[in-house]
């Protein structure tokens, strides 16, 4: 089979093979490559402002389209809720987000036990350095512009001091407050008081601007590319595959066509034996004439 494989057209035949074969192992490589490609946030969609009521409803999850989006809302806050979240890095630096509820004007009320008439959003209105620096929330209607981000993860830390909290939990904090709430919390850009803004970005002093950009989404594995990743490498074995079974069928027809010669001896060899037989019969009707001749003879 060795110099059937080494004849000049088999040997073109499997590089052609090794060639498709190639084509298919890089077209495997790119859909493997797709299957865990990262998308960035569209910018058209989240950098957009729209309103916090038609972004978000409280009481439900929130879906993952609505993360990082820039929202308005109107409202007030409401200074007897405020919290100090621990460990936040700003500019290499550790200290605290203070975090304030903000009644939203016009917004669903739930129903249910625990539910209240008005409804809240937490906003990190700053950061802050030490607890000391802390002060009230602007009073009066704000019309707040900021980013909404999703609630994280209960921390049922120890020993945390009066007014402070482990991680920015929505529903650690409605615990705390005792007040409905929405499902995450923003990130405070600007609060409009009579047309001024009076929030950190804008006013200098202890509290700092929080910055915050839209993350990047982090996209789950696309087992549909997996699958076709896999295809490929199939399609690559089998481009070999063929090459070595044509190699194989010619090789095999080169070992026929001694078989192929025993079955025609075999034909006339039985063509042979009948005219043999026939001249044998004619032979004994001779002979059998013969006899009959003699004794006719003899009968004379």
């Amino acid at each position: 089979m060795l110099k059937t494989a080494l004849k000049p057209r088999w040997i073109a035949a499997l590089i052609l093979a090794l060639a498709v074969s190639g084509v298919f192992v890089l077209l495997s490589q790119w859909q493997f490559s797709r299957s865990t490609e990262r998308t960035d946030a569209p910018p058209v969609v989240l950098e957009s402002t729209k309103p916090l009521l038609s972004v978000l409803d409280p009481g439900v999850p929130m879906h993952a389209d609505a993360a990082d989006q820039l929202v308005t809302a109107q409202g007030h806050f409401d200074a007897s809720r405020q919290v100090l979240v621990q460990n936040r890095l700003q500019s290499g630096a550790n200290g605290y987000w203070v975090v304030t509820a903000f009644i939203v004007d016009g917004a669903p009320v739930l129903k249910g036990a625990g539910a209240t008439a008005e409804t809240i959003i937490p906003v990190a209105r700053g950061w802050l350095s030490d607890t000391a620096e802390a002060k009230a929330p602007p009073s009066g209607p704000i019309t707040l512009a900021g980013r909404l981000i999703p609630s994280e993860a209960p921390n049922p830390k120890a020993n945390v001091p009066a007014g402070q909290v482990a991680a920015l939990s929505t529903a650690q904090l409605i615990n705390l407050w005792q007040v409905s709430s929405y499902p995450g919390f923003i990130i405070s850009n600007s609060e409009l008081a009579a047309g001024q803004d009076v929030g950190a970005h804008a006013v200098a002093g202890d509290l700092k601007a929080i910055t915050v950009t839209a993350q990047p989404d982090v996209s789950p594995i696309n087992w549909l590319n997996i699958f076709y990743a896999v295809e490929w490498v199939v399609f690559a074995g089998f481009a070999v595959f063929l090459w070595w079974r044509l190699v194989s069928d010619a090789y095999r027809r080169t070992m026929d066509p001694e078989d192929d010669d025993d079955y025609d001896d075999g034909g006339d060899d039985y063509g042979g034996d009948g005219g043999d037989h026939t001249g044998d019969d004619d032979g004994t009707r001779n002979e059998g004439g013969t006899s009959v001749q003699q004794s006719s003879e003899v009968h004379q």
